[in-house]
């Protein structure tokens, strides 16, 4: 399966290194002047051929998804160094925009409730492609949310759903250990996974909604906190009571008990706004009455918790 035809490795020039990868490996952006176009490449050794290609493989699978990053070439590829040492890469798309901590950085720490509305249901709708087809994406946090200039006329960027080296495959044993790469926004049965017995030890989507839940807390501002040995984040400005009630329907201590990225998707805080309300007076009266007693059982149905400033 061709991805992108017009990649070509003789045409490419490093224009610089982004980051590191393990030990040994790297990140680093690509162009190719004659065609004007930027890639990322993914370098690594030899010995961790198994991460990238597992990486490429969930990329090709879902290609065709926009919430969730491209691969630029349907293959790993392979060469040897100036020290002898094997390697493998793979290409992907370039976020020219950056990733979602430097968003927020960039906003000076906290986004307006719009754009965390709108970032929520892009990582939601990633999420629900993913969870679908029964992965669990492990590792889920803003550095992993890749932003890009937008193709919707008006908005300034899109985001994408990246970093895919921890997931957790449907044919994989749901009680192995995947612990994910940064415990702020790990959920507590993959931390302290003793406290947890039955299903609630299981791999499953649960996890995902709970490191969502953390991210929405970070674009509000929120800042992790150590509270009498416990891992709490602080948010230093109210939210709404929709903020509230959907970080709340995240966090649920035990799995069972969080949302589900569908229930989420159709939740207030989420739910994708009417774009044209004026042909809504169109609708005949009975279609009319039934929206509106959905939405007031909506509100309703919105209990904020009382927890405050501290989650």
């Amino acid at each position: 399966m061709e991805i992108i035809e017009d990649l070509k490795e003789s045409s490419l020039e490093t224009v610089s290194v982004l980051g590191k990868l393990g030990t040994f490996g790297f990140v680093s952006l690509q162009s190719d002047s004659n065609l004007g176009k930027s890639y990322v490449k993914k370098t690594s050794t030899l010995e961790q051929s198994k991460n990238l290609e597992k990486e490429l493989r969930i990329m090709l699978r879902f290609h065709n998804n926009p919430f969730i990053v491209r691969a630029s070439s349907d293959h790993l590829h392979f060469a040897t160094n100036t020290k002898s040492m094997s390697l493998c890469y793979i290409y992907m798309e370039y976020a020219s925009l950056g990733n979602l901590n430097k968003m927020i950085s960039d906003a000076g720490g906290r986004l307006p409730e719009d754009s965390v509305r709108r970032a929520t249901r892009m990582i939601l709708q990633g999420l629900k492609a993913l969870h679908s087809e029964g992965f669990v994406h492990c590792d889920l946090k803003p550095s992993n949310v890749l932003v890009f200039p937008s193709n919707t006329r008006g908005e300034p960027w899109d985001l994408k759903l990246a970093g895919f080296g921890l997931y957790k495959e449907p044919t994989m044993d749901s009680s192995l250990l995947f612990p994910g790469t940064l415990e702020e926004y790990m959920s507590p049965e993959a931390i302290e996974r003793d406290r947890f017995v039955g299903k609630d030890k299981l791999i499953g989507p649960a996890r995902d909604i709970w490191s969502l839940g953390r991210i929405v807390l970070r674009m509000f501002g929120g800042i992790p906190v150590e509270v009498r040995g416990s891992n709490t984040w602080r948010l230093y400005e109210d939210i709404s009571p929709e903020a509230t009630d959907f970080v709340g329907r995240c966090l649920a201590w035990r799995p069972p008990n969080r949302a589900t990225v569908v229930e989420l998707l159709d939740h207030p805080f989420a739910a994708e706004k009417l774009p044209l309300l004026l042909s809504f007076l169109r609708v005949p009266s009975f279609v009319r009455r039934n929206v509106n007693e959905k939405l007031n059982v909506r509100q309703e149905e919105l209990i904020p918790k009382p927890q405050g400033l501290l989650w």
